[in-house]
């Protein structure tokens, strides 16, 4: 289905009382109105973006920026044939993959990529415990991998997926800055990552290992995109959480030596706003999901786009419009009282109902509502409000990175590529369309490709795996 905005009035078949659905019409979209961001307002925050990329990237600022800019001691995209056997480990949050990778190029040169994975669950004592019992339990698993693949006698490269906040000191080197997604374990934060994997493959002594790199989950999906299309300098998630990272001018990146060539930077953008950048687009239900959560006044930009927070906005809403009685004849069930109860996958599921309100009326029944057709369709509004404003939201800081991009490189007109990976961005049925109509509204003069990240298949960790291992190579022999 197309996707296009509700209009109440055609959707609903009008009642008797035609005045009291109009009011009621009318009184829902002056609440909702808040969520509707004009051009001039978008890029004000496309340029708050670029102030805060600019301060994260400066020595002298970098500390107080909201916007941290990590540089990822990746220098280049690759170059040549990455051929060979690879392991590749991603962890990301509570379950992660092993994967034994067979990267090799067929008679036409194009890439052919073997890959035999397993998932892991990570229990939750080694989650919240210490940061040992956790890289031990990962070693274990490598273990129990390696041995069922007969492969416990190679020492293969490494190549490690790594989807935290890290402040890179090389491509293998890389400080935990905070855990995020419920990780917990004591004594990571502030350390090597790679080193603490490596004294656990150390301490187990049944198997040998070469880490030869980790790199962030954005920058894997530029990565894997790039064998798609030689011009992805861009990789972005949308979904759980909201991150982006690019080529940047070495020149610009102060926190490393060198003024030739690029680096990919990791900007952490999920940030924005923690300086109080965004203050006067943040609502009321934005500051209650914000009080809510577990970390109150972090990751405010993530927090207006982000999978993980779209739901609870939208059931806020639905609550404010129960108390104003303009939904549900103004009762809740208690369910729709709990916090977490509306999934972020309802509001994918609403989105995509066909007109017959059936699926909205099923979401909202299991949630103890026995709804109108009015009620449906506000419910559907509300959803579509929720998103499009994310899907809006998101496409100013891409927009300001792409035109940041632009100017660096003294073009007229910048011809890029944008990776995208994440389950808002892929399994919404209309944020894509939102999000790549507003980055190509606010990017006049960039030519502007986007391609979703095969990264499910295992094909893009698979080749990160191999890309990273032979940047890796390519740094050493400098």
């Amino acid at each position: 289905m197309p996707c296009v905005s509700s209009h109440l009035g055609q959707m609903v078949k009008m009642p008797c009382s035609y005045s009291s659905v109009v009011d009621t019409i009318f009184m829902v979209e002056q609440i909702l109105s808040e969520f509707r961001l004009n051009k001039e307002e978008l890029k004000e925050v496309m340029k708050r973006m670029q102030r805060e990329m600019d301060r994260g990237l400066r020595l002298e600022t970098h500390e107080e920026a909201s916007v941290k800019m990590l540089p990822t001691y990746v220098c280049s995209t690759p170059q040549g044939s990455e051929v060979g056997d690879f392991l590749a480990l991603d962890l990301g949050g509570t379950n992660f993959r092993v994967m034994l990778v067979k990267v090799g190029a067929d008679q036409e040169r194009s890439w052919k990529v073997e890959t035999k994975n397993q998932m892991y669950s990570i229990p939750e004592d080694a989650m919240t415990g210490t940061a040992e019992m956790l890289f031990d339990y990962i070693a274990e698993c490598m273990s129990d991998f390696l041995d069922k693949h007969h492969i416990k006698h190679k020492k293969l490269p490494l190549g490690f997926t790594f989807s935290f906040p890290v402040r890179h000191e090389d491509i293998d080197k890389g400080i935990l800055l905070n855990w995020t997604k419920g990780f917990k374990a004591s004594g990571a934060e502030g350390n090597n990552v790679v080193g603490l994997l490596r004294d656990a493959i150390k301490r187990r002594g049944d198997f040998e290992m070469d880490v030869v790199a980790m790199v962030n989950d954005t920058v894997a999906t530029m990565i894997s995109c790039y064998y798609e299309d030689r011009s992805c300098e861009v990789g972005m998630i949308v979904g759980t959480g909201c991150n982006a990272c690019y080529m940047e001018e070495m020149r610009t990146v102060e926190l490393v030596e060198g003024e030739e060539g690029r680096m990919c930077v990791n900007t952490e953008w999920g940030a924005f706003g923690n300086n109080g950048e965004l203050e006067e687009f943040r609502l009321e239900y934005d500051r209650v999901v914000d009080e809510t959560s577990v970390n109150p006044g972090q990751q405010l930009y993530e927090k207006l786009i982000s999978g993980k927070y779209m739901g609870e906005l939208v059931r806020l809403v639905l609550m404010k419009l129960v108390n104003e009685d303009l939904l549900f004849n103004g009762e809740a069930s208690e369910l729709l009282k709990t916090r977490g109860s509306f999934e972020t996958r309802y509001v994918s599921q609403v989105e995509s109902d066909t007109g017959d309100r059936k699926q909205i009326y099923n979401i909202l029944f299991s949630l103890g509502v026995l709804p109108s057709d009015l009620d449906c369709d506000i419910v559907r509004l509300v959803c579509e409000s929720v998103s499009t404003r994310s899907a809006h939201m998101c496409g100013a800081g891409l927009a300001g990175v792409l035109n940041l991009m632009r100017e660096r490189r003294s073009q007229e007109a910048l011809n890029i590529t944008v990776g995208v990976d994440g389950s808002v961005y892929k399994l919404h049925p209309c944020f894509r369309e939102r999000f790549h109509k507003i980055v190509w509204d606010l990017t006049p003069h960039c030519e502007i490709t986007f391609i979703q990240s095969d990264e499910g298949s295992g094909r893009g960790a698979a080749l990160i795996s191999a890309v990273a291992c032979k940047m890796a190579a390519c740094m050493l022999t400098r």
